[in-house]
Formats: structure tokens, C-alpha cells, sequence
């Protein structure tokens, strides 16, 4: 057998997997298709990294159309990034959605090239955002630090820093001016147990992250580990 005819087969998988799956949702509930054509109404928006392993939906035990997602390398936000910005107007202005969760995780191969300044190609100027990250909160991540301690910490550093970005985006903005219930968390999941964990920076307005910020850095000061 030849590599394509592999191949070939490693597709036809799919959706020999994908037909299997569709049918144990109709058995299920019958008309479980039918509702979802019919509607998208999630109340959550996931702004998280593209690592195969962190697949949203999964991890918190949620449906199809329950969830809203985008995902890239090291789950950035990025003023100048029209596709996140669109996808995070369309969440918040159209679909109404009440809670934005930007979630990275430990163990991020993105983060850990930022890093390490690692070269990987094309990839390394999108990077360029998180070693921004790092040389701002160097400090938190001196040599001292044990390697995996420091990769982790700047995985939290990251996240908390874009759910910064989405509370300054004018879109977010807009919504809290003109008093839409929307919620901005900061969440990082965990590759060797399964485990989401809240890093404490949940923001419903600009005054709430102004005065929650500070603590969320602080900690870091006293913390070896």
C-alpha cells in the first residue's frame, strides 16, 4: 500500500467517524440538527490557542452552538488583528454573547518558542507579541526561576495580558458604554490533568479591571513558584 493509499484511508476514517457521531446525536435527540440549524445562540466566546490538544468545546462539556471560537498560536489578541476583531464584534454585537473567555494553556509550544526565542518560521513574528509579554514582565521570570516554573508563569503572564487587549478593544468598550452584560475571564487549562483554572482577572467594566489588575500582577512578586 502506498502513502497516498494511506492517506486515502485516514480520510475516509473520518468521516466514516464523522457519520458515526452525527447518528449518536440523533439518537439521542431527534431533532437535535434541526435546532441547530435553526439558531445560534451561545452564551460564551473562547478566545484560545490552536494546539490540537485544547480542543474547546470538549473540555467544557459543551455542544455544538453552545460555544463561539476562535483559536490561534498562543491564544493572542492583537489591535491590529482583523480576524479576531471580527470574530469578537460578530460574538458580542450580533450573537449577544455574555461571557468572553481568553484560555491559554501550560505546556503552550508557542509560548515556550517566544520563550526561548526558538526560530520556527513564519510563526515567529506572530510570536513576537508574547516575547513583548515576557520583556514587560521580565521581572516575574527571572533566571532563577526552574524552567518548566518559568514557561508555565509566562503562559498565566499571556493570558492576562490579552484579556487586557479585549477589554481595550473598542468593541468591548462600546458594549460596556452602552450597559450590554458582558464579562471578560482569564483562564488557563492544564495539558496533565484536564483541569481549567480561573487566574482571577474576570472584568465587566473598565473601572473593574483598572483596580483588579494590580493584584493579578502582585502576586507574582512574592511568589517563587
Amino acid at each position: 500500500m502506498t502513502g497516498q493509499d494511506k492517506d486515502t484511508l485516514m480520510l475516509e476514517q473520518l468521516f466514516h467517524s464523522n457519520r458515526e457521531w452525527a447518528a449518536s446525536m440523533v439518537a439521542k435527540d431527534a431533532d437535535f440538527f434541526k435546532t441547530l440549524a435553526a439558531q445560534q445562540s451561545p452564551e460564551y466566546f473562547w478566545i484560545g490557542c490552536a494546539d490540537s490538544r485544547v480542543p474547546a468545546n470538549e473540555i467544557v462539556n459543551l455542544l455544538p452552538g453552545e460555544m463561539f471560537v476562535h483559536r490561534n498560536i498562543a491564544n493572542v489578541v492583537v489591535h491590529t488583528d482583523l480576524n479576531c476583531l471580527s470574530v469578537l464584534q460578530f460574538a458580542i454585537d450580533v450573537l449577544g454573547i455574555k461571557h468572553v473567555i481568553v484560555c491559554g494553556h501550560y505546556g503552550c509550544s508557542g509560548v515556550h518558542a517566544a520563550l526561548t526565542r526558538r526560530r520556527i518560521g513564519l510563526a515567529d513574528n506572530w510570536l513576537r507579541h508574547v516575547q513583548d509579554v515576557h520583556s514587560k514582565h521580565e521581572r516575574y521570570l527571572g533566571e532563577a526561576l526552574p524552567a518548566k516554573v518559568k514557561h508555565d508563569r509566562l503562559c498565566e503572564l499571556n493570558v492576562l495580558e490579552q484579556v487586557v487587549n479585549v477589554c481595550q478593544t473598542t468593541i468591548v468598550q462600546d458594549a460596556w458604554d452602552r450597559g450590554q452584560n458582558l464579562i471578560v475571564h482569564s483562564w488557563i487549562y492544564g495539558l496533565q490533568d484536564g483541569l481549567l483554572h480561573d487566574l482571577g482577572l474576570t472584568v465587566s467594566s473598565s473601572e473593574e479591571l483598572a483596580a483588579k489588575l494590580p493584584a493579578c500582577f502582585a502576586r507574582y512578586e512574592d511568589s517563587p513558584d
